[in-house]
């Protein structure tokens, strides 16, 4: 069956193959080439394409050509050489189809042999050859023949065995030409390259069924020993259970099996959860502390540069510009004459200025102690916050896990403590007392109440002596 949307360059060469003269059809064929190689390698179009070739019947007559007679071809052994190329790379990625059998049992190994003939047929031209522009010519099409065999046997490995048990390639092993020997060794050592990664494969993927099937056995044994174990246990249990009892046990062990089912869901479930929780806190503090430190540096960066920033000078004077300017001083001078100062005045003056100094540097060094402070205490309350933040749950708190919750500042233990105290006497208290409070009422509570120390979590500070 023809296939559908068929290119119309391929319905052209086939049309022309039919109405041609025998002797003009390899001369045809050689316009595949030029289809084949402005196509893209490996894509959906080459593939139709080369669906197309084969549905026309042109890989047929491409084989048809290259079995005749090279000295009854058009071109001679340029037109045969190209040929094989076009055959080669059009039966490789080929998928027939309905033809399937037909293609890999008979046109394959065909084609095959046909390269290996025409590889035989230029070795006894090439040794017969007199001129040395012959035998390179001739030489040429041999390693182009070859390539086109490897190719072929590259994207169908199953064709090497035909290949090795050929009687056209034990003819070629057996060449004297040194030149042509070497291209025969080269191709013999790629081929046994592919047949060898062809073993390893095949070996990886029987190594892989048999692990396979190994699995599956042990699992199948798992389930049976542990269907065993539960049927022996039921009959156990139907010894010991009174008959009148049995419905109820099936109903208890129902409950229960659901029970460990549901409690390993949720546990999955939870844990899920916190992992997925815990990478967007990491990624959230992380960002955090990045843009933190950004901030610091830009900080740092911009006071060094008021601090540091280079004095540029004043522009150069002339001399005319000096006299304009000292004689406008001059005139300030005259026109504002200082009132004469006793040396009394001056030296209370002098001390006055030094004690406002002193005093402006003490109040600096107070104010830069207190904001060294606030620093470290904002600095620890961010630490404590960390803390917490990774620390986990009281619940599952083990070892010195339970430290991570205690306060090392004052206010913060006695803060605790009170909110500790007032829920205490809030729990404790008798109902009647708690009518007409609300939840978020406080509860005063006595000072030597909150100095008492409580060895429990979220009181720090250190201890009184």
């Amino acid at each position: 069956m023809k296939p559908t949307g068929t290119d119309p360059r391929i319905l052209s060469i086939a049309a022309e193959v039919a109405k041609s003269p025998e002797q003009n059809v390899p001369v045809i064929l050689l316009k595949l080439k030029e289809i084949i190689n402005i196509t893209p390698l490996g894509s959906s179009e080459l593939k139709k394409i080369k669906q197309d070739i084969y549905c026309y019947d042109l890989i047929q007559y491409c084989l048809l050509v290259l079995s005749q007679d090279c000295s009854r071809i058009q071109g001679g052994w340029t037109t045969i050489s190209q040929l094989t190329q076009i055959l080669s790379h059009c039966c490789v990625g080929l998928e027939p189809g309905e033809d399937a059998e037909e293609f890999y049992n008979e046109l394959l190994p065909s084609a095959a042999e046909n390269f290996l003939f025409l590889g035989r047929q230029l070795q006894t031209c090439f040794i017969n050859a007199a001129k040395a522009e012959e035998k390179d010519e001739l030489l040429h099409f041999f390693q182009i023949v070859t390539d086109s065999l490897f190719w072929l046997l590259g994207g169908h490995v199953e064709l090497i065995q035909n290949v090795l048990q050929s009687d056209h390639f034990l003819h070629l092993l057996q060449a004297d030409n040194v030149q042509i020997g070497s291209a025969v060794m080269m191709m013999l050592q790629n081929i046994l390259q592919i047949n060898r990664s062809k073993r390893t494969k095949m070996l990886l993927e029987i190594n892989r069924q048999k692990e396979e099937e190994d699995l599956k056995l042990r699992l199948q044994l798992q389930r049976q020993r542990a269907m065993r174990l539960s049927r022996e246990l039921r009959l156990s249990m139907l010894e010991i259970v009174h008959p009148g009892q049995v419905e109820k046990h099936y109903r208890e062990m129902e409950e229960k099996s659901a029970l460990i089912i549901q409690k390993h869901w949720r546990g999955y479930r939870e844990r899920k959860n916190f992992h997925q929780q815990r990478q967007s806190l990491t990624e959230y503090k992380a960002a955090v502390t990045l843009q933190r430190a950004a901030l610091k540096f830009l900080a740092k960066c911009h006071k060094k540069k008021k601090l540091f920033t280079s004095w540029r000078g004043l522009q150069e004077l002339t001399d005319a510009r000096r006299v304009e300017l000292k004689q406008q001083v001059d005139d300030y001078v005259r026109r504002h004459l200082g009132s004469p100062m006793s040396d009394v005045v001056s030296r209370e003056l002098h001390a006055q200025a030094q004690e406002r100094l002193q005093h402006y540097f003490m109040g600096r060094a107070v104010e830069e102690r207190a904001q060294q402070h606030r620093e470290a205490l904002m600095a620890q309350i961010s630490t404590n916050v960390e803390q917490l933040m990774k620390a986990p749950s009281l619940k599952e708190a083990e070892g010195k896990e339970p430290e991570l919750f205690l306060s090392r500042s004052r206010p913060v233990a006695a803060k605790a403590k009170q909110a500790h105290l007032t829920t205490l006497k809030h729990i404790q208290a008798p109902w009647w007392k708690k009518l007409g409070e609300e939840s978020g009422d406080e509860v005063d509570v006595p000072k030597d109440e909150l100095s008492v120390e409580l060895e429990t979590l979220f009181i720090g500070g250190t201890k009184p002596p």
